[in-house]
């Protein structure tokens, strides 16, 4: 067995692998940026080595500094766990070349599945079924807009070297394709260094269904079953379950014989995922299940195949990587139960799903009724520089029903401020009649977010008005005496005791229950706002400040046509120039985070004015990037 191992990733996954190392015995060694010299996978760590600056490309992703770093340590061998490096045949080569052990599969397998358009063709001899589509050397936008036009609208266009969602548009009209293409093509060299795109026809009804295989160094290749990963948002995997609502045995067999015939094709080793595109027109067939891609990874949704077959899939990886033969025969692994996971992010489904970025004042994760896998810690920060998400939530049951029930309780014991979290928008979806009957697609979520995400945000007058009540009624409150109409009742109060108050207060016309409260010894209003709590701090005697992390309330235009940067990031394109005319809908800039792209377009007709941004800037959450000014005779 491998004695010590250096762990060349960060945040949840980071800790998920010394956790079990260390039941090993295995001595850990983490790496960290400038931004999580404090981080907790770092002080979970035997050991931890810095790495470099905070973005991830000067330290993360420079495979020579985390080589180093596993030399100067002494560490035997190397997790990628899953981004980052985790897929790059060139980088596992020199881990090798380096004599350290690779935790992972043979740089030539994942070459081999790491091009979409390789694989597919590779697939296609292996006789796995692949979705209709064009893979080919012309990139020209004409020739693949002439492709698209063969296969029919809608189509899919697809990074070849993408993955998590990133470098994926799907198009619907011939008159959008070369706008998509430019984008999907910006985002993919930014995410893998690749513009490469395949075409795929676009399934109107689609589930997403893949297969967990293991392979080890013995010729040994088994599946340990099928998770369903079809609820998503912008191609990003929103709630993952393990096994498939609706697969019958006859389709599971041939799914999974499907998927192992995938991983021998490339004499796979350690842990991947076939995944697979269903039409979920109808109930799940194996004639109606095609080959997507391959991941040659652990996947972040790996815990409900845990906890359905009770496999420790990262002890299978380091056994394996030390040249064991797999633990466990096909016949011996069997599903029980049902397992759900949640990932939950930073960030505000109200303000379309903008990053929250931030420190970790209060974190409250409901760890007695879930498995909680996380990467901070109350005290901690989300860091605008890396993937936001704060946890992974698991609940496994005797049933689908018991297992979503579960969860959706956990998202509702979750708490954090100052920075937005979606456990409301989870806990919704999970409720979902649709999603609760296994009929969901992966475009349910899109089709119906406005009522998935719940209700709009308070204009900035309503919360004005809300804070003015507040103020007084805290003046009040600081005595003792309720103001009439404003405080009802006293609640709790004893001497030299903490005294909470409740009221009801109108907000745009809708009635809010605030609490006093003191937090960090101020007095302090907590009134909820939608899925997240804004904290109003009052002083003495009317004064009163809104405290929340984010503009939020402002969001990407405002109704006098100012654009504003809805979060943190760079400008990655500017579309217009000053005293160009423009039409409503309009694309004007695009600011990129988080390797995600958020378009800003005309909030209506108009002219530019006051543009004061270029390529390449940085900017703050809330900048004026330009003015949309209407032309006389416009209303």
């Amino acid at each position: 067995m491998i004695k010590s191992l250096l762990i060349a990733n960060r945040g949840e996954i980071a800790c998920r692998v010394i956790r079990t190392a260390r039941r090993l015995g295995i001595r850990t060694i983490a790496v960290y940026s400038d931004a999580d010299a404090s981080a907790l996978h770092v002080n979970l760590a035997d050991e931890a080595v810095h790495i470099g600056p905070s973005p991830a490309a000067d330290s993360y992703l420079v495979g020579d500094r985390v080589i180093a770093a596993a030399q100067q340590t002494g560490a035997e061998a190397i997790h990628p766990g899953y981004g980052f490096l985790s897929e790059n045949a060139d980088f596992a080569a020199r881990v090798i070349e380096a004599g350290l052990v690779w935790v992972g599969p043979h740089p030539d397998s994942i070459r081999a599945m790491g091009l979409k358009d390789a694989a597919k063709k590779l697939m296609q001899d292996a006789g796995v079924p692949t979705t209709p589509g064009y893979i080919g050397d012309d990139q020209s936008p004409k020739h693949l807009k002439q492709q698209a036009a063969r296969i029919g609208y809608p189509v899919l266009i697809k990074a070849v070297a993408g993955g998590g969602g990133k470098g994926m548009r799907k198009v619907d009209r011939a008159e959008d394709f070369e706008e998509a293409l430019a984008s999907c093509q910006r985002e993919a060299t930014a995410s893998f260094g690749d513009q490469t795109v395949l075409l795929e026809k676009w399934i109107t009804n689609p589930r997403h269904i893949e297969v967990q295989v293991f392979g080890d160094t013995h010729g040994n290749i088994v599946h340990l079953f099928e998770r369903d990963c079809t609820l998503q948002r912008r191609h990003q995997k929103v709630i993952e379950e393990a096994p498939a609502p609706g697969m019958d045995e006859e389709t599971r067999e041939a799914v999974c014989i499907a998927a192992v015939n995938a991983a021998r094709a490339v004499n796979y080793v350690g842990a991947g995922t076939v995944e697979f595109i269903a039409d979920g027109s109808a109930s799940l067939s194996a004639d109606r299940i095609w080959f997507m891609e391959m991941n040659t990874r652990l996947q972040v949704e790996h815990p409900v195949t845990e906890e359905i077959t009770g496999v420790d899939l990262v002890e299978w990886q380091l056994r394996v990587a030390s040249g064991e033969p797999i633990p466990l025969a096909q016949s011996d692994l069997q599903i029980k139960g049902w397992s759900m996971e949640a990932r939950l992010y930073a960030e505000n489904p109200v303000t379309g799903f903008l990053p929250s970025t931030g420190p970790l004042r209060v974190l409250s994760l409901p760890h007695r009724s879930a498995r909680i896998e996380s990467g901070v810690s109350e005290g901690g920060a989300v860091s605008p520089f890396y993937d936001p998400m704060i946890a992974k939530l698991i609940c496994t049951g005797d049933t689908r029903d018991k297992a979503r029930t579960a969860l959706a309780e956990a998202c509702d014991g979750v708490a954090t401020y100052p920075v937005h979290n979606n456990a409301g928008f989870l806990a919704r979806l999970l409720r979902d009649e649709t999603f609760a009957a296994g009929s969901a697609t992966t475009g349910y979520i899109g089709e119906h977010l406005d009522r998935l995400v719940g209700r709009p945000e308070p204009s900035v007058e309503g919360l004005a008005a809300a804070t003015k009540t507040l103020g007084e009624a805290r003046w009040a409150y600081d005595r003792f005496s309720p103001v009439s109409g404003a405080w009802d009742r006293l609640t709790g109060f004893r001497v030299n005791g903490p005294v909470d108050l409740e009221t009801q207060i109108a907000v745009d016309g809708e009635i809010r229950t605030a609490t006093l409260q003191r937090v960090e010894g101020k007095p302090t209003t907590l009134l909820p706002i939608d899925d997240n709590v804004l904290l109003i701090e009052h002083g003495w005697p009317f004064e009163v400040s809104l405290s929340r992390h984010g503009t939020g309330i402002d969001g990407a235009s405002s109704s006098d046509g100012s654009i504003i940067s809805p979060m943190p990031g760079r400008i990655i394109s500017v579309a217009v120039r000053d005293g160009d005319i423009v039409k409503a809908g309009q694309a004007l800039a695009t600011v990129e985070a988080m390797k995600m792209e958020h378009v800003l377009r005309a909030p209506f007709d108009g002219e530019v004015r006051e543009l004061s941004t270029t390529e390449e800037d940085q900017v703050i959450e809330g900048k004026l990037l330009m003015k949309i000014v209407q032309l006389e005779g416009e209303t």
